[in-house]
């Protein structure tokens, strides 16, 4: 009867290489951002002939490949010349000037960094760096703590590039001008992917990642689908390796629609707009908006006051990171007593069941 032809044995899998389906893997091949990465490439390209490169500030929503976009780029020039050295630092993790400086040290294979103060560690930067030409990635820049480190790469860096990413345009706003002057970033937007830029970026990796023949195609459609919803790669990527899990952990030779639609159950797990991604005052900031829903933006802040100490503006400017990262709505009306009224709202998190 072949009751058992289309159940995997154990020592078969669905997957070829999981690892493709990580968000951080670096595919060789970057669809559909190719004028992007030429973008980039011109800031860097007058480094080639020992003059300084032009700044760029990349922003963009989460999970359009800004960071990949920008890795693809540093890997050519890798590839084209040893003159350049590049260096990428997540500031998520390196967050202050100290600890960006020592990890540029060690990117640059000095060691000896343990209880050298701040300038000492600029002043080693600065000796081997001046030899040759740098670009500087900082990526997620709106998690810093402080900027003092790059006032110094400004000063004291004499052929660079520096390059900025985040999802945040208004951090560049908040900018301390004397960073800013200096500065003067050329501005890089990364718009979302279209539908079909969706699925041709998943197909991409699906084949990389899955072996020939295990998908479904409506299973699959459903997949690029939800993600274009989305507007966020990771989402299917993270669909894409729960579905195969799915159908993995029920012995099929085949990921279909039922296994996509347990992924989605799932999705809820995975948190694209975690707030743990915010820091600690603004944080508190959102967890005030979502007791106070539909309120003023005046009445928040006077109920922030109560034991905050954020300036008005500085309270505005946090307001408009939210609206952006999606977290709150803002709804502006016009006329009555009061003139101008902004509203604030909770934005709960949609479910991939939303849809």
């Amino acid at each position: 009867m072949g009751l058992f032809k289309d159940m995997l044995s154990s020592d078969e899998s669905l997957f070829r290489d999981m690892v493709a389906l990580d968000y951080d893997y670096l595919p060789k091949i970057m669809p559909y951002r190719e004028n992007e990465q030429r973008y980039v490439a011109t800031c860097i390209k007058p480094l080639f002939q020992k003059r300084n490169g032009k700044n760029l500030f990349i922003h963009g929503a989460p999970g359009i490949g800004k960071t990949a976009a920008t890795k693809h780029v540093l890997k050519d020039l890798e590839e084209e010349t040893d003159d350049i050295i590049s260096i990428y630092i997540n500031c998520w993790q390196k967050n202050t000037t100290y600890k960006i400086l020592v990890e540029i040290c060690d990117q640059l294979g000095y060691r000896f960094t343990h209880n050298k103060k701040t300038n000492e560690l600029m002043k080693i930067v600065r000796e081997i760096l001046n030899k040759k030409s740098v670009v500087f990635v900082f990526d997620e820049v709106d998690k810093l703590d402080d900027i003092d480190f790059l006032y110094m790469i400004l000063e004291e860096i004499y052929r660079k590039t520096i390059l900025m990413i985040t999802n945040y345009r208004s951090w560049l706003m908040e900018l301390d001008e004397r960073v800013k002057s200096r500065l003067t970033p050329e501005l890089l937007k990364f718009n979302p992917y279209d539908e079909n830029e969706t699925k041709g970026i998943l197909k991409h990796r699906l084949k990389y990642a899955f072996m020939t023949g295990v998908w479904d195609d409506d299973a699959f459609e459903l997949v690029a689908k939800k993600t274009a919803e989305l507007k966020d790669i990771r989402s299917g990527l993270y669909l894409m390796k729960e579905s195969g899990n799915s159908a993995e952990n029920k012995a099929s030779r085949k990921i279909v629609l039922a296994h996509v639609k347990e992924a989605i159950a799932k999705f809820d797990e995975f948190k694209i707009k975690s707030s743990q991604d915010l820091r600690d005052e603004t944080k508190k900031i959102l967890e005030l908006i979502k007791s106070n829903d539909g309120k003023k933006i005046g009445e928040l802040y006077k109920l922030y006051k109560k034991d905050g100490t954020m300036s008005y503006k500085t309270f505005q400017r946090k307001i408009k990171r939210l609206e952006e990262g999606k977290f709150i709505s803002v709804k502006k009306t016009t006329g009555g007593e009061t003139g101008t009224t902004t509203i604030i709202h909770y934005t709960k998190s949609k479910k991939l069941t939303d849809f």
